[in-house]
């Protein structure tokens, strides 16, 4: 058991905040565990993935409470270590607590049919179950009385409608009665023969002027122009020449925004706490009672009660943990998550024994803020510089690919990932793979002549930094991401970054070649740029993302997204939910944080400053 615990089949759960969940799948095997949190003691029982044991739930429950109740007094004064490095007989007990589980999900009682004494029927008398022809139940008579009413008003309404037509017919007859036979004939032709012509004006049509031509024409726009070539800014012959992109004059200060940055550095997001404020502000007016004391005091100020050196039950968490569940909603958590994260910590914390001076509110509070910590700390830190010199050694390029939806901003933020790269010294090529949106490579090759205004090959001894590689719209994406990596090993560049076309996630055709790209140019680092204004969304985007990669890759083992590149991090405020619902998705790591529209609004992902943000009230 002990040694299960140390495996990592049962300790990425545990330490990635899923403890909510008290299963967990690895290949072909299932494991199911119990946390005892006043011990310390975690109890896993694994089996077959295949196999259907109804048993294994009250198996460990036993197992939990006969273990903890023979061994108790030596916990309490050794510890659970203490008595685990030693040993202890508890074979036989497991094997009899095994052998009644078994036992107990194999004898079931067969099903019995009820007798007419305990069917319902046997409770009503036959008086009840007598009709009368002719009685009908009162709610029944009432609506057909109401209907009867309505009835009775529309005969009402519909008899004089018949007495004046009676009328009119009436006063015809005396009318005819009063000429005689050859005029009532000759009248009743006239009205025939008008009738008659009524009835051909209203059949004649008048002709078209002149016949539909069948099929669809494409629509030609007054100041437009039908030749999709004219349109088509584009240029193949330039690739790789440096007087493809010409130097562009425009304002450097506008483009770079921050004067006093150090070049070449990527810089931590900052998030000042109001903590301190707040601690300021209750002890300048100490006569007024403040419901605010700490991150979360107007949250939890109405649920704060003392708890002395006793265990937490979870009733005592039940209304901090809503009141914490809605909080993170309310921060742009998504909603499932939310719920995963809460029930988690709730596991996590039930049986702990609280210090005499501890609140309940407190002590939920510092271990979300754990979790939330945990969650954003990536289990594989992805550290582009280093793996770039390394392809370097390797005397090949670094490649990254960029995906996600329309409108997230990937290659504004390629620009900006491409401008970070120049200045720690290494040139770029650019794969202009967005073949679909009219004026992606336009975009791609205004943003090459701003960083090449920047970066001079004057300032790198004659070499030009950054360069744009495009075969213009309609393309095979992955063809070109193929050419642009095969350029840049020809031309010693040492990094490629490729541009792909934004797509929703719920697009078969266009999720099929991303996959595609992917496989055949198999790059370095595979990012996922989303927006950090999403909710829910982004939950969607890469669970369906990933399944998508996984189900259009043709290898065994598929290649799916390495990390993600949060964007529009300054719209947001506090609201930084966006963050913990993507990293706790995928177990990837936040690589880059958009945070403007300059060059230099780029940010590394500092996890205490985001948890901070969170935990604001």
């Amino acid at each position: 058991m002990v040694g299960a615990v140390g495996t990592p089949v049962l300790t990425a759960p545990l330490l990635q905040e899923r403890g909510g969940n008290n299963s967990f799948t690895h290949e072909a095997l299932t494991l199911k565990y119990k946390l005892d949190n006043q011990f310390e003691l975690v109890f896993v029982v694994g089996f077959q993935k295949i196999l259907t044991l109804t048993y294994v739930d009250k198996l460990i429950d036993d197992v939990h409470k006969e273990f903890r109740d023979k061994y108790r007094n030596e916990f309490q004064q050794k510890g659970a270590l203490g008595l685990l490095n030693g040993t202890f007989d508890f074979k036989d007990d497991f094997m009899r607590l095994l052998r009644d589980a078994e036992e107990s999900s194999k004898v079931r009682a067969p099903t019995v049919m009820k007798t007419f004494e305990q069917s319902l029927k046997s409770q009503k008398t036959v008086k009840c179950m007598i009709e009368t022809r002719g009685e009908k139940p009162k709610e029944k008579v009432k609506n057909k009385k109401n209907k009867g009413s309505k009835k009775d008003g529309t005969e009402a309404v519909a008899v004089p409608s018949k007495a004046s037509a009676s009328d009119k017919q009436l006063s015809a007859a005396g009318e005819k009665e009063e000429l005689t036979k050859d005029e009532i004939l000759q009248k009743n032709r006239e009205e025939f023969f008008r009738r008659h012509m009524k009835a051909g004006e209203k059949s004649r049509s008048p002709k078209p002027d002149a016949q539909k031509e069948k099929g669809k024409k494409p629509r030609v726009w007054d100041l437009g122009n039908s030749n999709a070539k004219v349109l088509d800014y584009s240029n193949s012959a330039t690739n790789g020449s440096a007087e493809a992109c010409p130097v562009e004059e425009f304002d450097p200060d506008m483009a770079l925004g921050d004067k006093n940055r150090e070049p070449g550095r990527l810089y931590d997001l900052e998030y000042e706490s109001d903590d301190e404020a707040e601690e300021e502000k209750v002890v300048q007016n100490p006569s007024k009672p403040s419901v605010k004391k700490g991150g979360l005091g107007g949250m939890f100020g109405m649920l704060k009660g003392l708890v002395g050196s006793k265990s937490l039950t979870r009733e005592d968490m039940d209304p901090v943990l809503e009141k914490m569940k809605d909080h993170l909603i309310a921060k742009n958590v998504a909603a499932e998550i939310a719920v995963q994260l809460c029930e988690s910590v709730a596991k996590k914390l039930e049986g702990k024994v609280m210090g005499t001076f501890t609140t309940v509110t407190s002590t939920v509070k510092q271990a979300l803020q754990e979790a939330l910590v945990q969650i954003l700390q990536p289990q594989r830190r992805v550290d582009v510089l280093r793996d770039v010199m390394d392809a370097q050694r390797h005397r090949r390029p670094y490649v990254v690919t960029f995906c996600g939806v329309n409108g997230v901003g990937k290659s504004t933020n390629l620009a900006k990932i491409s401008f970070w790269l120049i200045e720690n010294g290494f040139s770029v090529l650019i794969a202009a793979c967005d073949t679909f949106r009219a004026g992606a490579v336009e975009q791609l090759r205004t943003h090459t002549r701003r960083l090449n205004a920047l970066h001079p090959p004057e300032s790198h001894g004659g070499r030009t930094m950054v360069q744009l590689y495009e075969k213009g719209y309609g393309k095979d994406a992955a063809g070109i991401a193929m050419e642009a990596i095969s350029y840049a090993r020809n031309q010693g560049f040492d990094v490629v970054l490729v541009d792909t076309a934004g797509r929703m996630q719920d697009n078969a055709p266009l999720m099929t070649a991303l996959a595609k790209l992917i496989a055949v140019n198999a790059p370095d680092l595979v990012l996922f740029v989303g927006e950090a204004l999403v909710g829910n969304e982004a939950v969607d985007q890469l669970v369906k993302f990933n399944k998508a990669l996984a189900d259009h890759s043709m290898a065994q083992t598929p290649r799916l997204i390495d990390g993600i590149v949060l964007t529009k991090f300054d719209t947001i405020d506090d609201k930084v939910g966006a963050a913990i619902s993507m990293t706790y998705i995928t177990s990837k790591p936040i690589v880059f944080v958009g945070t403007g529209q300059t060059y230099c609004d780029l940010r590394s992902l500092n996890a205490k400053a985001v948890v901070a943000a969170l935990m604001k009230a």
